[in-house]
């Protein structure tokens, strides 16, 4: 069959332009079935879509490597992980808590990390084992309404919040893998009885909502009067909208080690299946160096740096102030707590 010079033309012109496309972030099934390049690497990233894509931007600028993202939630695309196995097309792993991080390493699928990838982070922003490595943390908060709670009523300990007084006044996302990394530790600190009854009780006590952010609105609307989320939801809208939908909220730290004090780590591993491990660890050290905390602290996530000396963005409360409780990252356990949620009627 003949084709006109015409045709051939729009053709090859059709032809380059498909091949001058930048990489872009995948989603959705297709992607499993997508072969990382010989010269770029593969991120299943749970962490925020705009956070993550800074990062790229500023590695791939460094240093010339190219990189695929699939953005997806903590749990799902750790559990696509473990089901892929060996034949996983991810060459990194990043989160926003670390029980989908425990997940993968506990199934053996990642790689160890060199020292120097690891050396920046406190070793209480990291596992023992070195096989992932924390590159960012979010504090607990308790969100609160300033018109209908003074600070002399407010909770003590995030244990506080199952009294019957409580009763309707609070909320919560607990179909997040935000508030069931808090309840992972919750169950680290205080054990399976005190997890367990303090479920029961928030079932009776807290109103569910889908997603922090939505909780935070209900608090400001004064539907309740006050909320358990992360601190980065109420600074990033008073940076962003200037308190658009938390003009009437303040935020309460627990301190002294409380579980409502609990800090989460995000993290990130390099996948042993891997065929572009030298790419891979190179993206996962510059997280933890210089230019990735750079971007936490000069960006617009609100998330706190972890290595390297740098400081967190200044909007936040100070790291060291927030006394945190001593949790083993690599040691909260998802499925203990759905299990736990779902027996007290949550999930």
């Amino acid at each position: 069959m003949k084709i006109s010079r015409s045709r051939f033309v729009r053709s090859l012109a059709l032809a380059s332009a498909l091949a001058a496309l930048p990489v872009v972030a995948l989603t959705g099934t297709a992607f499993a079935q997508a072969t990382p390049s010989a010269d770029g690497i593969t991120v299943y990233n749970a962490q925020h879509a705009s956070l993550t894509k800074e990062w790229v931007e500023r590695f791939t600028r460094e240093t010339g490597i190219k990189v695929t993202v699939r953005n997806g939630s903590d749990m799902e695309l750790g559990n696509q992980i473990v089901q892929e196995g060996a034949a996983s097309p991810a060459d990194v792993f990043l989160t926003e808590n670390s029980p989908a991080m425990a997940l993968v390493d506990n199934a053996g699928l990642f790689a160890p990390l060199g020292a120097e990838t690891l050396a920046p982070v406190p070793e209480s922003f990291r596992p023992a084992n070195g096989h992932w490595v924390g590159i960012a943390a979010r504090s607990t908060v308790f969100a609160y309404n300033t018109g209908k709670l003074t600070q002399d009523k407010l909770p003590k300990s995030l244990l506080d919040l199952a009294n019957p007084e409580w009763k309707g006044r609070w909320a919560a996302s607990p179909a997040g893998a935000d508030f069931q990394a808090i309840v992972g530790a919750l169950l680290q600190l205080k054990g399976e009885a005190t997890t367990a009854s303090w479920l029961k009780a928030m079932k009776e006590n807290a109103k569910p909502y889908r997603g922090n952010s939505v909780a935070m609105k209900a608090v400001n609307a004064g539907e309740v009067e006050g909320a358990v989320i992360y601190h980065y939801y109420y600074i990033g809208d008073q940076a962003r909208t200037g308190g658009e939908n938390s003009k009437n909220v303040a935020l309460h730290y627990f301190r002294n080690g409380d579980p409502g004090a609990f800090v989460s780590i995000s993290g990130a591993g390099v996948l042993g299946s891997s065929k572009n491990k030298r790419e891979a660890e190179a993206f996962v050290k510059f997280l933890t160096g210089k230019g990735g905390q750079e971007v936490l602290r000069d960006g617009d996530s609100y998330e706190y740096a972890v290595a390297g000396g740098i400081a967190s963005n200044a909007k936040l409360e100070p790291l060291d102030k927030l006394q945190a409780p001593k949790v083993k990252p690599e040691a909260l356990n998802n499925k203990a707590v759905t299990d736990l949620m779902t027996a007290a009627g949550l999930l």
